[in-house]
């Protein structure tokens, strides 16, 4: 953790993101460059657009190696490599 902090200061940002135009989603894929977490919402925007919007971020993301997680049909998590995402599975009753 102390070379996280000394690398990235007092921790990892995260960063929301609900862009009403297509020229706003860059700012997401910058965000991750610079080692910060995004949420992507994308409900704001109309489907056809939104899934474009989605998609480039999506691949800008991969671009720098970083990664994508899809959270419900207009909202998404991008992480730069050093974040690691996982899912807490629900324990059978």
């Amino acid at each position: 953790m102390d070379l996280m902090r000394k690398l990235y200061g007092t921790g990892l940002e995260v960063v929301l993101v609900s862009p009403r135009r297509f020229q706003e989603a860059q700012k997401a894929v910058v965000a991750v460059r610079e080692q910060k977490v995004v949420v992507l919402q994308a409900q704001q925007m109309e489907p056809d657009l939104a899934q474009r919007t989605i998609d480039f971020v999506a691949g800008g993301v991969q671009a720098i190696e970083g990664q994508a997680e899809r959270l419900d049909a207009t909202t998404f998590l991008f992480a730069p490599a050093l974040v690691q995402i996982s899912q807490l599975k629900a324990q059978p009753e």
